[in-house]
């Protein structure tokens, strides 16, 4: 061991893309659950996880969602910071799956949540249309910009041709 080296220091690992994706994916899905809950539940006051019960049900569904997201949050800055120590992030990498956990959340809960299982709308007593297309048209953005970040990457992090 040279004088230089530190005994706790892990060695030097090849980034990891994949895993950069996939865990920053966790982490994109577990925050737009929380600008989810925190703005449309809360400060709006427009729905709760689950409406098709009584109000003290569709309540304690959202201290379940944010409990579930705040796992997820924990979780995935724990993995995250594994990365970081084994040197093993690929950041550029990373983004995209941040920004494609956004997108996945959000286009998850306004197609199943909202549509197929019917557990909310976005809002009640007014024509849902324009916000369920705005919802939407957010998600697909959202996962336009991460695919697009994501072949981006990609590229980034191939060996240039020797000519």
């Amino acid at each position: 061991m040279s004088s230089s080296a530190h005994p706790h220091t892990l060695p030097a690992v090849r980034p990891k893309p994949r895993r950069s994706m996939v865990v920053c994916g966790l982490i994109g899905v577990a925050v737009m659950a929380a600008v989810d809950e925190i703005v449309f539940h809360q400060i709006l006051g427009w729905h709760h996880f689950y409406d098709r019960s009584t109000p003290g049900v569709g309540l304690m569904s959202d201290g379940l969602l944010h409990t579930a997201e705040l796992l997820a949050l924990v979780a995935g800055f724990f993995l995250y910071a594994d990365l970081r120590r084994r040197r093993a992030l690929a950041p550029a990498h990373a983004w995209a799956g941040f920004v494609l956990g956004l997108g996945m959340f959000q286009l998850f809960d306004g197609t199943v949540d909202h549509k197929l299982l019917r557990l909310h709308q976005i809002r009640y007593g007014v024509d849902v249309t324009p916000y369920d297309w705005a919802w939407n048209f957010a998600a697909v953005a959202l996962l336009l910009l991460g695919t697009a970040l994501a072949v981006r990457a990609a590229r980034g992090s191939r060996p240039s041709p020797t000519t």
